[in-house]
């Protein structure tokens, strides 16, 4: 069992019987008042989002998740396709369900998709991938590392910040799980 307070982005927990994934989680201490955490959840049969209020006592059961290593494929309008790696056959999921993992994904990448009760109910990254710069200003013969950053455009489309010395072209590693830039990479 955990307490509403063990409560992190990503966990698959039971509420009132019905499975969640939880999406954003805050613990709020406001002055004098008790303290409390904020989840946003979403419902796994149905599909829909609701904010909610835990104290910090509750507790609640983890769902037990299994993982299927895949590799992905393509993407068209509404799906991303991915082969799993153990029998070969297409996986489709909404784009909906991928979220902000889209922007982490190139052909033939191999991530774990996470199950619960035979229903997917995310995907889960490496902690770093590494993106190929399409577009960004020139970069700085004399910049070194700063703390001004400049908006650059990844090969998935992706915006993130880069430090000056930075070019188009260059391959950079980044962390999956805050969306920042790492180093370069060779």
């Amino acid at each position: 069992m955990l307490l509403a307070t063990e409560i992190r982005k990503g966990m698959v927990i039971r509420v009132e019987g019905e499975l969640f994934t939880v999406l954003e989680t805050q613990h709020i201490t406001p002055g004098n008042w008790r303290g409390m955490v904020k989840a946003k959840m979403r419902n796994l049969k149905s599909g829909s989002s609701k904010e909610v209020r835990f104290n910090p006592s509750d507790k609640f059961e983890q769902a037990m998740l299994e993982q299927k290593e895949v590799q992905f494929t393509y993407k068209n309008a509404d799906h991303f396709v991915f082969m799993d790696l153990a029998n070969y056959e297409e996986i489709h999921l909404d784009r909906e369900l991928i979220g902000d993992a889209a922007g982490y994904l190139l052909e033939n990448s191999e991530i774990l998709v996470n199950y619960c009760d035979n229903a997917v109910t995310g995907v889960q990254l490496p902690t770093t991938v590494d993106l190929k710069v399409t577009d960004t200003e020139p970069g700085l013969k004399s910049a070194t590392v700063t703390n001004v950053y400049k908006p650059a455009t990844l090969e998935t489309g992706m915006v993130i910040q880069v430090p000056p010395f930075v070019n188009p072209g260059e391959k950079i590693r980044v962390d999956t799980r805050t969306g920042e830039y790492v180093e370069r990479v060779k």
